[in-house]
């Protein structure tokens, strides 16, 4: 095969709309009793919305950029998704990433329904004032297709509290006299966000690795302690899931960021605060003294109990998933497995937690914030981190007792019904959506 045809069949591989066609698929195969047509329904968008943004930029010229929302479902509720700004933003990863949604807030049974949001830009190249022009713009084109029963946003890749508080000001602006706190989550405290925001996807994932080792569902380990932890990704979700499982006597022995990553030396675990120190100074964790320098995809292959993926889609896929050599794989990122590689995986006795269930306490505690800001009221850290624990574990029972109810087995996913910890989750997830769509009805 030449160098053209490879790059075609690799970039077939990791497209986002492909990816989750493909894990909705196998998941769908568990649900022939029900109405023919049901399911297809839970796999289609409800609304996508294109819009142009166009900014005057510092220098005085004007720039136009494109901005997408999806909403994929409201059958749980108002869609809940992040806004992400990044060059590759598309309404094919867009979409995909609303679905994603959808079946993250019926496995956590919170109501909502799925969405997602982005525009099209490089935020590292534009300044403070274009951003805030450019989320203004973009808040102001979607207009009363988000709002706090509609539609709430979320911080997500290259935004953050201070981006919300923008998309909050804007809607303020524009609904004069109501409460308008509940129509975006992720704000900055000062502005009705909830403690334990930040922190809470990172913990979700060190709770659903915890109460799957207590069930389990990885052979001879019941505890994180001792375990040799590698981490692809130093953003908020590797950052403090390092930090959490250091806390409960895990060995973290690599981690990484865009630029590269870092392997303690001789067998040893990293100093987490030289790890901040270095990246703080050079912006990049690359360089630590005492570590050898390695690539992502040499991370990716490292000899270790478990491996977080905390970065980007499609980061596991056929062309490197043979050479994983972890136990367990935790999806700290959004589709970072592709079926393809699930497929290797699998055969290879590598068990991944799906990000469904594993990424999922950043919207459990938007959720949160979302009733604190409707009732006019703060709850502390210590019961957020709580009612958070709660919920990631009874979502982390639900699937590892379906995942025990498929037969021990996961055949060849194209001829059979596939039985790995994904199509678990999503079996529940769908189930869920399935039987409130078959209670309501198709109206009218």
């Amino acid at each position: 095969m030449n160098d053209r045809a490879e790059h075609i069949v690799k970039s077939d591989e990791l497209s986002p709309a492909r990816v989750i066609e493909a894990q909705f698929e196998r998941a769908k195969r568990h649900f022939e009793h029900l109405t023919p047509g049901l399911v297809n329904y839970l796999r289609l968008p409800l609304r996508t919305i294109t819009v142009t943004i166009p900014v005057e930029m510092d220098d005085g010229r004007v720039d136009s950029f494109i901005g997408y929302r999806v909403l994929h479902s409201d059958l749980l509720g108002p869609g809940k998704g992040g806004i992400r700004y990044h060059p590759e933003v598309s309404l094919e990863e867009v979409s995909a990433l609303a679905a994603l949604m959808s079946w993250k807030c019926s496995l956590a049974r919170i109501p909502f329904g799925g969405a997602k949001g982005g525009v099209t830009c490089d935020v590292k190249h534009l300044s403070h004032r274009e951003l805030r022009r450019i989320t203004r713009r973009f808040i102001a084109g979607l207009g009363d297709n988000i709002g706090p029963y509609t539609d709430i946003p979320a911080p997500d890749m290259y935004t953050d509290s201070q981006t919300m508080a923008w998309v909050y000001d804007t809607y303020d602006n524009m609904h004069p006299g109501e409460n308008n706190l509940p129509v975006v989550t992720g704000k900055p405290l000062e502005l009705g966000g909830s403690e334990g925001r930040g922190e809470a996807t990172g913990r979700g994932c060190v709770f659903a690795l915890e109460r799957f080792l207590a069930s389990g569902g990885l052979p001879g380990v019941e505890e994180v302690g001792g375990l040799r932890i590698a981490i692809q990704g130093y953003g908020e979700v590797g950052r403090v899931a390092a930090r959490l499982l250091a806390e409960r006597g895990a060995q973290v022995v690599a981690i990484s960021d865009s630029t590269g990553g870092v392997l303690a030396l001789n067998g040893d675990v990293l100093d987490l605060d030289g790890v901040a120190s270095q990246k703080a100074a050079a912006g990049t964790v690359v360089g630590l003294p005492e570590t050898r320098s390695i690539t992502n995809d040499d991370l990716l292959s490292l000899d270790c109990d478990v491996l977080i993926p905390a970065a980007l889609g499609g980061q596991i896929h056929s062309g490197n998933a043979d050479r994983v050599q972890a136990r367990l794989i935790v999806e700290g990122a959004n589709r970072p497995i592709t079926p393809e590689a699930d497929d290797i995986l699998a055969a290879n006795g590598i068990l991944v937690l799906p990000d469904i269930l594993a990424n999922v306490g950043g919207v459990i505690v938007s959720y949160y914030e979302w009733v604190q800001n409707i009732e006019h009221h703060s709850w502390p850290l210590d019961g957020i981190n709580g009612r958070l624990r709660t919920r990631i574990n009874n979502a982390t029972d639900r699937v590892v007792a379906r995942w025990r109810e498929f037969p021990s087995d996961c055949p060849n996913a194209s001829e059979m019904l596939c039985t790995d910890l994904r199509t678990a989750a999503m079996v529940v997830a769908l189930e869920r959506l399935a039987s409130v769509l078959e209670q309501r009805g198709i109206w009218p």
